[in-house]
């Protein structure tokens, strides 16, 4: 058994997987990593299954001291990671000997980095997954949704591992402007014409307030012109729109049912892209049809089968 001991954290690391599910009729949500792509890739490097328990790092602010030898696979945001002080890119299956020091300072590009192990991160399964949600005290290394502390050990597989090279075509570009879909839906047919026009034909900047449950968008206002509604379920990615016209992406860590008008909800592909914006940045809706997500979903998904 291989182990990771926590040297410091600004207290936002914590441990992620594929999400707790079948348990939203009970008012439990799903957690799970928010960047999914960058996991799934982060654990394809390994060998793992693509859903395994990962660390979630978003801005930085970790170091990690290796208590034995082993393997490790970093993904997503460029996070200015060090392995004994020397710069450690993304996107690459790496070994670590014991007593190395694996630090992540500050986002260079992107936001949330994951970093994956032989076999997922070990930790106690709450309602079948590993996923940490602080709210509900649910999941994390000790079961009770508490994020990463320092002295907190992290155990893995010492098994042999075959590391892969990631496909350069698949790595994403954090800086390229960003463009999220919107597949149109639930109440969107009771917007004024004016706000769908501008929900699609405006700049949209994310707000200070962001977090796993969900992110706030600053732009026109979106008026709904339809009659109250009674609280209904919400999935994941769903965009709401609340009295002072300011849409919500609701993601991982949402409440399961709410009240506000909904416009739809993001592709995956999308709500994997809107884990790695900043707040202040800048983005742009576009719409898109049912087959046409379901063909970019398809596509995304293709890139791990072999």
């Amino acid at each position: 058994m291989s182990r990771l001991r926590v040297e410091q954290t600004l207290g936002f690391a914590q441990l992620q997987d594929g999400g707790r599910f079948g348990v939203r009729h009970l008012g439990v949500t799903q957690g799970g990593a928010l960047d999914w792509v960058a996991q799934y890739w982060a654990n394809w490097l390994l060998g793992n299954p693509l859903a395994a328990g990962v660390i979630e790092i978003p801005l930085g602010g970790l170091t990690l001291r290796a208590e034995a030898d082993g393997w490790l696979a970093l993904a997503g945001a460029d996070l200015g990671a060090t392995l004994d002080q020397q710069p450690l890119a993304p996107w690459q299956a790496f070994a670590i000997r014991r007593d190395q020091e694996l630090r992540f300072a500050s986002p260079q590009s992107g936001v949330r980095g994951y970093l994956a192990a032989p076999g997922g991160f070990q930790a106690p399964a709450v309602l079948g997954a590993v996923a940490t949600v602080m709210r509900e005290s649910l999941g994390g290394l000790q079961g009770d949704g508490s994020a990463l502390k320092e002295g907190d050990q992290l155990s893995y597989d010492t098994r042999s591992v075959s590391p892969r090279q990631m496909p350069a075509a698949a790595i994403p570009d954090y800086s390229a402007k960003v463009r999220l879909q919107l597949l149109l839906g639930a109440q969107s047919s009771q917007f004024s014409g004016a706000s769908l026009f501008a929900l699609f034909n405006q700049q949209w900047t994310l707000d200070q307030r962001a977090d796993r449950m969900g992110m706030r968008l600053t732009g026109p206002a979106l008026r709904y012109q339809g009659a109250p509604l009674i609280s209904e379920g919400i999935p994941l990615g769903a965009v709401q729109v609340p009295p002072d016209g300011q849409p919500i992406v609701l993601l991982n860590d949402r409440q399961t049912i709410g009240g506000y008008p909904r416009l739809g909800a993001l592709t995956p592909g999308s709500l994997a892209r809107l884990a790695q914006c900043a707040p202040g940045q800048a983005l742009r809706m576009q719409p898109v049809t049912q087959p046409q997500a379901r063909q970019a979903h398809l596509a995304l998904l293709a890139n791990w089968e072999s």
